[in-house]
């Protein structure tokens, strides 16, 4: 077995000077107190405890402790908390990281030119904490206006603050660096006015390409640190990405060697708190431990982390399900490890005495017990099918499992698959939520299990779809045929009307023979309407309601002959005249020298919009679809009402 460390594994410069300050503080025969626990890895907090080192929380503790040396963790805290603790007559030692310090100086220094501070990385984490406590707001106090705390892609999403509020952007220093350009550029995206710096440590940055690198070329990996150290369970990420036999472990106890004996290639890394004598052992235990003495120790070894085995179910609980595989302990499925859906009760779902498959997720869970997983089997059988679909192009139909920021999740047979909001449909979906439970057809057009990209693609199916019904409905439909559509869009000029296969468009010229002021208040989306193609050009399909048998005009001659008496509406005015619509499609002119027998210099001082008048016709051509009217005519005596007609024919 080759076994390969990190350069980089263990105490980082800031970890190291902050260790070091406690134990001279112990060897100068000092009382000496922590806030908080001086790093995170349990080992170290236990020796110091062990050497009389006591571990405070909050300043109020101090105030019935015998006076000693205070020394605040390498993670910094807030600046009114190092104020306070400087307030109980204690000696105080900042074992603040130095690059930290410099985080608390930007933030302090930005926050008070008046830009807004946002801190990517974790928000429960004390080194965040401490940041938050040096953004200054209004009247020199920390307030949420001072600072966001951003740590994951939504949140950068959602992230909005006034556009003339300039931002300065820093990083947790153990935050992934990759990451952190990610939300940098999503921010940048908005348009603000954004000063970043890249306060990551250079040696976690360098600790992560390592490990990066180590994981890459390696068959197992170990991950050394504490449970609660957020750089350690970065590079455990990191690592599992690159190998899935990647092993989280925090002192040596913790790992089980058995686990390693099939591999050839090794890798070693740690976070930043965790103290080199503990990387030593566990590379000293796996250099030292043949595999034949593995073996030796494993009198029975039948099964190994990985396998697939099968076994009897035993007894089934609502989170648990206990199988017997053989084996001289029994295996466990626990609910998390069978499905995807939470909350199931597996009473519900698998039943005593039933065969089952399973994989090997680990031969001792810690309590001497095999854990199991059903859901990554299936997952697996689930990817296989998942890749004959992308291979063979073939179309697959699944409900959605869940509706996501970005897109929606459905699952094949465990395996998750994730269609972008961009490939759900031809045109933007604002909501997304009415798909939540829907059965839908999609393909696969990206396959990359290792990195957990399986994309899914609906839109490519739709747009084929379309094309298929654009070509059955242009063989079918010529000029002057009539349709029947549902309204897709309304603008100020008219309607789109799909027409299943391609949209047309009813103008609003076209929508009525009388006149129409605004589409939006004749139609709505998902309204029904039966039209006649009016003409075809190209792609595009011209559409209209003026069907020739409804025309006014054909009975017009009869309706509005002259001399007859008729009614109308004042439907517009202009300075010769007022139009009186006499019926929907029929316009007539008043001219404003027939509006009475008065004199009237223009039509609005008779006139008003709206207004019911009755008139004669005195002139009606049917060619040019013109009809003249005059009020002034039922005013007159009948020869003046003839000199008035040839007047108007003049």
């Amino acid at each position: 077995m080759s076994i390969s460390i990190a350069k980089s594994a263990g105490f980082c410069f800031g970890v190291k000077r902050a260790v070091d300050l406690v134990y001279q503080a112990l060897q100068n025969g000092e009382t000496v107190y922590t806030y908080g626990p001086i790093i995170h890895n349990e080992e170290v907090v236990a020796d110091l405890s062990a050497k009389g080192v006591k571990v405070i929380l909050s300043p109020e503790e101090l105030k019935t402790l015998p006076v000693g040396t205070i020394i605040i963790r390498s993670h910094g805290v807030s600046e009114a908390l190092q104020k306070e603790l400087s307030a109980h007559g204690h000696k105080l030692i900042d074992a603040t990281c130095p690059y930290v310090k410099k985080i608390h100086k930007v933030v302090r220094e930005k926050s008070e030119e008046g830009k807004h501070i946002i801190i990517v990385g974790n928000r429960t984490h004390p080194e965040v904490e401490g940041i938050i406590g040096w953004c200054i707001a209004r009247f020199g106090l920390t307030d949420s206006s001072s600072y966001t705390v951003i740590e994951s892609e939504e949140e950068a999403e959602s992230f909005c603050v006034a556009k003339d509020i300039p931002i300065c952007i820093v990083a947790q220093t153990t935050f992934n660096y990759k990451k952190f350009q990610d939300l940098v550029e999503i921010i940048s995206k908005k348009g603000y006015d954004i000063f970043v710096l890249n306060t990551i440590c250079n040696a976690t940055e360098e600790r992560q390409t390592e490990s990066y690198q180590l994981a890459k070329q390696s068959d197992a990996m170990i991950v050394i640190g504490g449970k609660q150290s957020s750089n350690t369970r970065k590079l455990y990420e990191i690592c599992k990405k690159e190998c899935e036999n990647t092993y989280y472990i925090q002192k040596l106890d913790d790992l089980d060697l058995n686990l390693f004996k099939s591999y050839r290639n090794v890798g070693i890394t740690a976070g930043a708190s965790t103290p080199n004598n503990i990387i030593k052992e566990v590379h000293t235990a796996m250099s030292e431990k043949s595999f034949e003495q593995l073996l030796e120790e494993e009198k029975v070894v039948k099964i190994s982390n990985g396998d697939v085995v099968e076994g009897i179910v035993l007894g089934v609980k609502d989170d648990e399900i206990i199988l017997n595989i053989g084996y001289k302990s029994e295996g466990i499925i626990t609910r998390s490890e069978y499905t995807n859906t939470p909350n199931l009760d597996l009473r519900t779902v698998v039943s005593v005495g039933e065969v089952m498959s399973a994989k090997i997720l680990k031969v001792n869970d810690g309590e001497g017990q095999v854990a199991l997983t059903y859901k990554r089997l299936a997952a697996e059988k689930g990817n296989k099918k998942l890749e004959e679909a992308f291979e063979n192009h073939e179309v697959l139909s699944a409900k959605v499992a869940a509706v996501l920021n970005g897109g929606l999740s459905v699952i094949i047979d465990e395996a998750r698959v994730f269609i972008p909001a961009s490939l759900i449909s031809d045109s933007y979906e604002k909501d997304l939520a009415k798909y939540a439970g829907e059965k839908i057809d999609f393909v696969i057009t990206e396959f990359n299990p290792k990195k957990r990209r399986i994309i899914g693609d609906r839109k490519q199916l739709i747009v084929a779809k379309k094309e298929t019904l654009k070509k059955d409905l242009f063989s079918k439909i010529k000029v002057g045929d009539t349709v029947e559509g549902t309204v897709k869009n309304i603008t100020d000029f008219g309607a789109f009307i799909d027409l299943g296969g391609a949209d047309g468009l009813l103008h609003i010229s076209e929508m009525s023979w009388g006149r129409v002021e605004n589409p939006k208040k004749v139609y709505q989306v998902g309204n029904t309407v039966k039209a006649f193609v009016k003409d075809i050009q190209g792609e595009k399909i011209a559409l209209s309601l003026k069907f020739e048998g409804a025309n006014p005009w054909i009975n017009a001659e009869n309706k509005y002959a002259v001399g007859n008496v008729v009614e109308g509406t004042v439907a517009r005015m202009t300075d010769f005249g007022a139009f009186v619509e006499l019926e929907p499609g029929i316009d007539a002119l008043l001219h404003v020298s027939q509006i009475s027998k008065e004199h009237v210099e223009k039509p609005s001082d008779a006139l008003k919009i709206g207004q019911e008048i009755t008139a004669k016709v005195v002139e009606f051509n049917k060619e040019d679809k013109k009809i003249s009217l005059s009020v002034k005519a039922l005013e007159a005596p009948e020869k003046e009402a003839e000199e008035v007609q040839e007047a108007t024919e003049e």
